[in-house]
């Protein structure tokens, strides 16, 4: 066997064993959501810790549990909602900021791209207080649009439709606007579809980030029927009694959407992060 050959082998195995320690919570989790709470807590430490009811009668009655106690639907749909208008608004937002750097010239654009690239290495957390004292004098607090405004805008995504519309060549431009194309139709019908990579990945790096929220909205929001389903779960996981099956199986829930957006957008994920702007592709 040559060295190359056992270090692909090595690889392999190293990749197979850090992928079970990533998955294995997700497959207790599951896995707990569709057994009864007797029998969690009888299996707990053992490996049938991993597996679900042996009885399939019993898998979903812990979903129907907390269906009926809590308004799970509602909150699913806010999250949806949420996400949604944050994904959409994301893309239209930081595209027309990416456009505007990357291909018009005005006064004090190096200062203000040199103080968005600045804005990158602050943690969202240290102006998190900031961004209430504005949302409260806007009128907004308690409102849906105190949950969805304060993060359209990021020096990140800015960046990488920057990075992607310098990559589109000037004469193509030129031509859209010797046909009569103003600068908002070359935009959005020549500048927006030749960058879908970072469209793509706008928009599935914002999804993640509006349905994974929590802190935001705990912060802005007072009205239970307009909390999205990771600040529900927390007042789920405080309701006595609490049964960890009834838990495991809201976690599930909203682990689903996560999943499916990476398995559907994985490719145009990594292509989005791995390049530096091909949008003539």
């Amino acid at each position: 066997m040559t060295k190359k050959r056992m270090y692909q082998i090595l690889s392999i195995i190293l990749m197979i064993l850090l992928a079970c320690f990533f998955i294995f919570p997700l497959v207790w989790m599951i896995s707990s959501a569709l057994k009864t709470e007797a029998a969690i807590y009888q299996e707990m430490g053992t490996w049938r810790s991993f597996l679900p009811s042996l009885n399939p009668s019993e898998w979903f009655l812990s979903f129907q549990e907390v269906f009926t106690r809590f308004n799970v639907v509602r909150y699913t749909a806010n999250s949806v909602m949420y996400a949604l208008t944050v994904t959409v608004g994301s893309i239209i937002v930081n595209s027309l900021a990416g456009y505007s750097f990357a291909k018009f010239d005005f006064k004090g654009k190096k200062f203000l791209f040199a103080l968005m690239i600045a804005l990158l290495v602050i943690p969202g957390e240290t102006i998190m207080i900031s961004k209430f004292s504005i949302v409260q004098k806007l009128g907004l607090l308690n409102s849906r649009m105190a949950v969805i405004l304060p993060i359209l805008a990021s020096p990140l995504f800015i960046y990488m439709f920057t990075n992607f519309f310098k990559a589109i060549p000037d004469e193509i431009i030129e031509s859209a606007k010797i046909e009569g194309a103003s600068n908002f139709r070359v935009f959005w019908n020549v500048m927006l579809p030749m960058s879908k990579p970072a469209i793509a990945t706008v928009g599935t790096l914002s999804f993640i980030a509006s349905w994974n929220d929590y802190i935001w909205p705990l912060m802005v929001l007072t009205d239970t029927e307009a909390f999205p389903l990771q600040v529900a779960i927390t007042n789920i996981n405080n309701t006595t009694p609490v049964y960890t099956n009834q838990v495991m199986a809201i976690l599930t829930i909203s682990t689903i959407p996560l999943i499916l957006i990476y398995v559907f957008f994985q490719k145009y994920l990594v292509q989005g992060l791995g390049s530096q702007g091909t949008g003539v592709k």
